[in-house]
């Protein structure tokens, strides 16, 4: 790794670290989760915190590509400023789904969450084919996630 490395990865390392450990603090896994009824084919328990790991760890990846490719200072403002969005919609989906207590809302939300992972992509993939394709586990995850917000959604709902 070479000095130019350092402080990017440091940062993004931080940033990657604080919004997991914000997550993992809202995420209330009490009775009022332990209540929903679940799909059958949600993940167990402990993968959660291992692919969200993945996740965090190959998104962080990601950023320091991106912000080292970035072929101008205004470019690499904006992959700043995209992940800094990026890391706020995904602590919000937390606070709405776990903390809220409204499944509906977070779901709405995740939709612009997805989007947010799928413009990530497509705007750092214009200058690093490495760091779109190290954001594309998180889009899949964040896919899945969905898929079951939206099933606890019909197996629960109304909410409110």
């Amino acid at each position: 790794m070479s000095k130019g490395w350092i402080l990017p990865a440091a940062i993004a390392s931080a940033a990657a670290l604080a919004v997991a450990m914000l997550g993992a603090t809202i995420t209330d896994l009490g009775p009022w989760y332990q209540g929903l009824a679940k799909p059958a084919w949600t993940p167990p328990g402990p993968a959660f915190g291992i692919i969200w790991t993945i996740v965090f760890s190959l998104t962080a990846m990601a950023g320091i590509t991106a912000w080292r490719a970035a072929p101008n200072g205004r470019s690499a403002d904006w992959v700043i400023s995209l992940f800094a969005l990026n890391a706020f919609l995904n602590i919000l989906w937390s606070i709405l789904f776990f903390r809220l207590h409204r499944p509906d809302w977070a779901m709405i939300e995740l939709v612009i969450l997805w989007m947010s992972i799928a413009a990530l992509i497509v705007f750092c993939g214009r200058f690093s084919r490495i760091a779109a394709v190290l954001l594309l586990p998180y889009l899949a995850w964040v896919s899945i996630a969905g898929a079951l917000n939206w099933q606890v959604i019909q197996l629960n709902g109304p909410f409110g």
